[in-house]
């Protein structure tokens, strides 16, 4: 698929020296058996002064890397927080994570995920550090997960993310539902809210600032409702996929990205 026309390059691809005709005529083979299951679901995550990314001598460090860009965790790919990127919303769901605090054996994933539903939040209470504590030493994240199509230029498809908004993104995420759910569209029959899979939006990063210090955040804009079948059908199949539980989701993976080479971890700016 193609690629944003914003993305910073980060990695080259070897020429073919094979016929590429010849190639074409075996697209797909030996992935016949391969699901969304299958598939390890990159986080689009925003890069922040402490971040592995923008820390040289870190292993994951990534020269054209700077703070406010956007960054997928599975290629990654780098995208300019100041033109953003485009993506339909598929599918959104809330979550509570319990995490062990950094450092400790077995931080580096949840130690469990509760529904949106749960009363968890109601057995904690508020730290010196402003997380969400639990009796057993652990905390307990907010965790508010839209699952996106990515979309390039040409609006077609391009490759499916999971975007984690906790903290002070929590409140982009809900005025983001907000704009999902006031979207109307004139039909036979009057005006009707589309599916959030039949909307664009374009996501940029801004610099946010609190008495706690000053981070990236997410500004969300609607771009405009999907102009046609081929990205609808695959915005509405990836919608289905994570609707019936189908989808692979590594929270360790966007956790770990957060942390830099040290062991410092970035501002929890609340």
């Amino acid at each position: 698929m193609q690629k944003q026309t914003n993305a910073v390059a980060t990695k080259k691809e070897a020429p073919l020296s094979v016929d590429v005709s010849n190639l074409e005529k075996l697209a797909g083979l030996g992935t016949e058996n391969v699901g969304q299951r299958d598939l390890a679901l990159p986080f689009l995550k925003i890069l922040s002064q402490l971040s592995p990314q923008v820390t040289q001598g870190d292993s994951k460090f990534i020269p054209e890397a700077r703070p406010g860009m956007i960054y997928n965790t599975v290629s990654d790919q780098l995208f300019d927080g100041t033109k953003g990127l485009r993506v339909v919303p598929c599918f959104y769901k809330l979550e509570f994570l319990e995490w062990r605090d950094r450092g400790k054996e077995g931080s580096g994933a949840p130690v469990n995920v509760y529904g949106g539903d749960s009363d968890i939040l109601s057995k904690t209470t508020r730290g010196p550090d402003k997380k969400d504590r639990l009796p057993n030493g652990n905390y307990i994240e907010e965790t508010a997960s839209h699952y996106v199509l990515m979309v390039d230029e040409k609006d077609q498809p391009t490759e499916t993310a999971l975007i984690a908004m906790k903290a002070t993104q929590r409140k982009k995420s809900r005025k983001w539902n907000s704009m999902i759910m006031t979207q109307r569209v004139k039909g036979k029959n009057g005006f009707f809210q589309p599916p959030s899979f039949a909307q664009i939006y374009t996501l940029k990063t801004t610099l946010e600032k609190n008495s706690l210090g000053s981070w990236y955040g997410w500004d969300v804009e609607f771009d405009k409702n999907v102009p046609n079948a081929n990205l609808l059908k695959a915005a509405q199949d990836f919608y289905e996929t994570c609707k019936q539980g189908e989808v692979k989701v590594n929270h360790g993976v966007e956790e770990q990205s957060q942390s830099s080479a040290n062991g410092q971890s970035e501002a929890n700016p609340f």
